[in-house]
């Protein structure tokens, strides 16, 4: 792709066009996209008419921007996550029906906790996670489940950087912190009371794919559970993942 002016390619700025997109900022004009990608105006409307033109973006009758169809088809295609889900979802919904209260399923995605899928029963408790969002791997269960895992030099990369607290319970100490995925490594669990919100408990186990950890399984329950009904549900959901998954590569 050539490059602009100041360096990028237009393969950059492609991806700062969409980046700009939220789950709470799902319409946006090409003035307000290009100002978001710290794009030129005239650069930005030329990238969007073009992504609107390939369907990548769609418009509406007041020209706003919104993502496109074929882009979410697109991604799906193929797709190492789809395959996940597909493999996860069955099993999710098992532990759902005895726990009732938010299954989630997380892979590791740019040193963060990527979530793929979310059950929720109608009178669950607090939680702040989204299909498609994101959290810091140090702060949930299931992103200590992946760090926990991860190859050594994401993890002291991880470690050494700004480890913000998302709670006030959240464990920012790095220390700590490697205490914490030494022990969850062994015991195959990670348990995050108020480490996302006060009244919650992340409880969060592996699932291995070819013998590699390649995603989280867990759930939310309110703080005051004994989380030990819930583990042995993930658990047991985690190796029919497994099988799962190993059916799938014959």
């Amino acid at each position: 792709m050539a490059n602009s002016p100041s360096g990028d390619s237009m393969t950059d700025r492609i991806v700062r066009v969409l980046e700009t997109f939220t789950a709470e900022r799902s319409m946006q004009s090409a003035s307000e996209i290009g100002r978001r990608a710290g794009l030129p105006s005239s650069t930005a409307h030329r990238i969007v008419d073009e992504l609107v033109a390939a369907g990548l973006l769609e418009r509406d009758e007041d020209r706003r921007v919104h993502l496109g169809m074929r882009l979410w088809e697109l991604a799906l295609r193929g797709s190492t996550a789809l395959r996940l889900r597909q493999a996860a979802l069955p099993h999710m919904e098992a532990v759902q029906a005895l726990v009732r209260e938010h299954t989630q399923l997380a892979v590791l995605e740019q040193d963060e906790a990527l979530f793929l899928e979310r059950l929720s029963h109608p009178d669950a408790g607090a939680n702040i996670t989204r299909v498609a969002g994101r959290l810091p791997l140090h702060a949930s269960s299931s992103g200590i489940v992946l760090l926990a895992h991860a190859p050594g030099e994401l993890r002291d990369r991880v470690l050494a950087g700004p480890l913000r607290a998302v709670s006030p319970e959240t464990v920012t100490d790095a220390a700590r912190l490697r205490r914490i995925l030494a022990e969850v490594r062994r015991a195959g669990v990670a348990v995050a009371p108020g480490w996302i919100e006060a009244v919650s408990t992340g409880v969060a186990v592996p699932i291995r794919d070819a013998g590699e950890v390649v995603a989280a399984l867990s759930v939310v329950l309110p703080r005051e559970a004994a989380p030990e009904p819930a583990i042995a549900a993930l658990r047991a959901a985690a190796r029919d993942i497994e099988l799962a998954l190993r059916a799938d590569r014959r």
